[in-house]
């Protein structure tokens, strides 16, 4: 009861940030969380705290140390968000450890600041519906079919590894599973499990992707030679990254151009490559373009809150126009009467105001 009375952490639970981390926090981590999350938050430890925080007492940090990690951190070219990645990773680690008694106190990181003048994020892309159909026409089977899930379905990537043809059925695909370098895990979330409608022209390309895999009814949707799950990451450097990245004069790709007597200049009528998530991305921004309500979409791609759904939601340049179009229709032109009395959209300016005593 002294040791409780007192405040103070027994002798054998005084340890460095460094022993927190890697006997508390990754462990919980591994445990609790996909192993994309997982993997970053070990790149986070490894690339920018360990070195700095790794042999400080972690009953002595405070929220100076804290914000001196972050400040040094932040003096690189770091971006807003991988900052702010950075300050939850923190935050983190001390509730973590104060559950299991190795730290009490307030959390150090609760009031630390990341720089304000770090970069903002880059915008994010989304693949818009021309652009999904010149990609589907475009890539060689089955990276095409791949891309067109990815595009009309809105999986996450490690679940367009996971799908099998025996959760294929009735119009609709049911998700079991998600593989992430070669470790396979259940879906995100209880929502991620709903079986998720697969549309007419997907549906058929579907069929003549089985057909040409000889009409399996189990096993990997997208399987290698040897049966197993196909390695999309290894999918885009040979297939997709080749068949996008052409020389506009010849038509060869970037990767075999060497031979070539011209400099090589990529064509800029063929979509780029964005990426797998751009298709999710993408399908979020055409449905909500298409006019179907948010909440809708997120039932579709899914997503927990609505919120992750508005993220998704890219507004291009033409949407913006077509917008201020739509007001300017509506606001019609004011009639000759209107004008003479109160100006250009019924304002008072150059009328004369007559004050009430």
């Amino acid at each position: 009861m002294a040791t409780v009375n007192s405040g103070s952490i027994p002798a054998e639970r005084i340890i460095t940030v460094g022993d927190s981390v890697e006997r508390v926090s990754l462990p919980w981590i591994d445990q609790h969380t996909r192993p994309s999350t997982a993997k970053g938050y070990r790149d986070i430890w490894q690339d920018h705290l360990k070195p700095l925080a790794g042999g400080v007492w972690l009953r002595d940090t405070r929220t100076y140390n804290v914000q001196s990690w972050l400040d040094q951190i932040g003096g690189g070219e770091l971006g807003r968000n991988p900052l702010k990645h950075i300050q939850s990773a923190i935050s983190g680690i001390f509730t973590r450890a104060k559950r299991q008694d190795y730290f009490r106190g307030e959390n150090p990181a609760r009031d630390s600041a990341i720089n304000p003048n770090a970069a903002e994020a880059l915008e994010t892309d989304a693949y818009s519906l021309d652009e999904i159909k010149s990609i589907v026409a475009i890539l060689p089977e089955p990276a095409s079919t791949a891309f067109a899930v990815a595009s009309f379905m809105g999986l996450l990537y490690g679940e367009i590894q996971g799908l099998l043809w025996e959760n294929y059925r009735d119009g609709e695909m049911y998700i079991s599973r998600s593989i992430w370098n070669g470790r396979t895990t259940e879906p995100k979330t209880r929502k991620g499990r709903a079986p998720v409608p697969v549309i007419r022209q997907l549906a058929e390309r579907l069929e003549m992707h089985r057909l040409r895999c000889g009409n399996p009814q189990t096993g990997p949707v997208f399987a290698n030679v040897l049966g197993k799950p196909l390695a999309l990451s290894n999918t885009v450097h040979r297939v997709i990254l080749p068949a996008l990245n052409r020389c506009e004069f010849c038509s060869t790709a970037e990767s075999g151009h060497r031979k070539t007597d011209h400099v090589f200049k990529r064509n800029g009528s063929i979509p780029e490559w964005h990426g797998w998530h751009a298709a999710r991305r993408g399908l979020g921004s055409n449905l909500y373009r298409l006019g179907v309500p948010e909440m809708v979409i997120q039932r579709i791609l899914p997503h927990a809150n609505v919120s992750t759904t508005a993220t998704y939601i890219k507004t291009a340049a033409d949407d913006v126009r077509e917008a201020m179009t739509v007001l300017e229709s509506q606001i019609g032109e004011p009639s000759k009467a209107q004008s003479d009395a109160s100006g250009t959209f019924g304002s008072n300016a150059g009328t004369p105001q007559t004050t009430i005593q």
